[in-house]
């Protein structure tokens, strides 16, 4: 499967295709059919992505804790 901004740019330029009064309606509804397709599989990318970022960061930020010396999960609040 092609990179993310590969697939990113050729959305990009299926939107201004479309935007074209002179494409012909069943050219525009091929574009508009691979532009739905890759919008849907970027959105997926974009989700794993943030879902490891979000583990990333609460990674980063149970070991900002833990350096704490002051840091005491056991202690109640």
């Amino acid at each position: 499967m092609k990179d993310f901004e590969t697939r990113l740019k050729r959305l990009e330029e299926l939107a201004e295709a479309i935007k074209d009064q002179d494409l012909p309606l069943e050219e525009a509804i091929t574009v508009f059919e691979e532009g739905i397709k890759l919008s849907k599989s970027l959105g997926k990318e974009l989700e794993r992505i943030q879902g490891k970022v979000e583990i990333l960061l609460g990674s980063a930020e149970e070991g900002a804790f833990a350096e704490r010396e002051d840091f005491n999960p056991q202690a109640k609040a």
